[in-house]
């Protein structure tokens, strides 16, 4: 079970009674961390490429991360068959709202302030693509045709312009073990 505790945050640099040492710099965060290799940065780029397109064509799964005016933060499961992520071209991506608890935390943000990244699974594989961007709502539009699930056609798409696409590496996925059931449930 994660630790939580009523403690403020630090001030930089300064020890808490806990012993919590807080960082503070991005300085200081370069220097524990170490320069990025080259071949991480040269990954980064803003229209999808053959290999972006064939992992949102098999992925039945992404989340949504989006924050309001103040920078209050809320990550959001969006998922439906494979491929349910629309592809309207090189560098924008449109997701159908489908019908969930009616909080629309996403789109209240996205109203607000316009920046969300998306995070694309597909379960088994290896791949995590990151996706950030400028996202609107739309409440409709041509391409909602396409987007129409069991005769039901959305109401409401995500429409993200994109910014940034990022292949990361699979480290995440292989130490939790994550699609591997013998590791589920199992503590420390």
């Amino acid at each position: 079970m994660p630790h939580t505790t009523d403690t403020a945050p630090l001030r930089p640099g300064t020890v808490s009674d806990e012993g919590w040492v807080e960082l503070g710099s991005p300085e200081e965060l370069r220097h524990l961390l170490g320069e990025p290799w080259p071949v991480v940065i040269d990954k980064v780029h803003d229209r999808l490429t053959d290999d972006d397109l064939d992992i949102l064509a098999r992925s039945p799964f992404c989340l949504l991360a989006t924050s309001d005016a103040d920078g209050n933060c809320d990550v959001s499961p969006r998922g439906d068959a494979p491929g349910f992520t629309h592809v309207l071209g090189p560098g924008t991506l449109a997701l159908p709202d489908r019908p969930g608890n009616r909080r629309g935390d996403s789109f209240h943000n996205v109203l607000a302030n316009p920046h969300a990244g998306l995070l694309y699974l597909i379960p088994g594989g290896k791949q995590v693509l990151r996706v950030n961007g400028r996202a609107r709502i739309l409440t409709d539009a041509p391409f909602f045709d396409a987007m129409t699930r069991d005769g039901r056609r959305p109401r409401l798409a995500l429409v993200l312009d994109i910014d940034e696409i990022y292949l990361h590496c699979p480290q995440s996925l292989n130490r939790s073990g994550l699609w591997s059931p013998d590791s589920w449930g199992r503590t420390g």
